[in-house]
């Protein structure tokens, strides 16, 4: 799944290739992708693109104040960039393709979803806000208003394993799967640990890591175009998606924990006190 510092990547990429560009058509190729009507996805079309942003795992192309393309990768989404559109027409339901929107220069995007299970989101609507995903969105971790004490504040009183508090968008936006595995290996916590549980060093070493590992994924996809970005984020793991090879901090074996639709992965050296982690939802650390 497209995180924070791939999704920055993808703006970023389309502040430079799309902003200054009329949109001229767009092709809806999975209809359940679309999630309003009101206006429709025709408003687009002759509108110039003024602004690309990022809101959590959200991409907003705004089309002046009023206006504007939000799209949410979800887990098997992805962005491909085309400096020449290609004119190949696109039957709904026969393809990857969920939208391809036409730029005034023959550029222009496809945003495509593998897989059977259709999560891809599509919004055009007069104000973010109006996403519902992205008025429910807690603070950006990366934000200088995001400090220690920001985060110390978001832990309190929750009784609710770490792993999932770090994935909740409503608590801290734009963290995933990934990069919590990334954050907890680097701040040498279990996944399994209570957030309300830990102490003023576990807040420090916590607010650390998470600075850290997300400020250099973001350096990491800067500049890249979309057929990169994938590549240069699994480069960056140390832990998550490499289950069997060595921790590169303690040379201990990475272990991963399976679920019905992903897995966690961490160094029992780093992280459990040697301990390996029951592989099922609601285990705790093995007697």
């Amino acid at each position: 799944m497209p995180e924070m510092p791939e999704v920055q990547g993808l703006v970023d990429f389309l502040g430079e290739r799309a902003v200054g560009h009329a949109i001229t058509r767009t092709t809806v190729g999975e209809i359940a992708a679309l999630k309003t009507y009101d206006p429709p996805n025709t408003a687009l079309h002759g509108a110039t693109i003024t602004r690309a942003s990022r809101q959590g795992k959200f991409i907003v192309l705004s089309c002046g104040d009023d206006l504007h393309l939000v799209f949410h990768l979800a887990k098997a989404g992805w962005l491909r960039w085309y400096d020449l559109l290609p004119t190949t027409l696109i039957r709904p339901g026969k393809s990857p393709i969920a939208l391809r929107v036409a730029l005034d220069d023959d550029s222009g995007f496809d945003l495509t979803e593998a897989g059977t299970k259709k999560s891809l989101a599509v919004y055009v609507v007069r104000d973010p806000q109006e996403v519902p995903g992205i008025a429910l969105l807690g603070p950006e971790p990366l934000e200088p208003e995001f400090t220690r004490d920001t985060l110390a504040g978001l832990l309190a009183g929750r009784r609710t394993q770490i792993k999932g508090l770090l994935r909740d968008q409503s608590v801290i936006a734009g963290i995933g799967n990934a990069y919590s595995d990334e954050i907890l290996h680097a701040a040498k916590m279990s996944p399994y640990a209570t957030a309300a549980n830990l102490d003023d060093g576990d807040v420090d070493r916590l607010f650390d890591a998470m600075r850290m590992i997300l400020t250099d994924a973001v350096a990491a996809a800067s500049g890249k175009p979309p057929a990169d970005l994938k590549d240069a984020k699994r480069s960056g793991f140390r832990v998550h998606a490499r289950r069997g090879e060595a921790c590169p901090v303690c040379g201990d074996t990475i272990r991963s924990v399976f679920f019905a639709d992903r897995s966690l992965e961490y160094c029992p050296t780093c992280q459990t006190g040697g301990k390996t982690l029951a592989d099922r939802r609601l285990s705790r650390l093995l007697k």
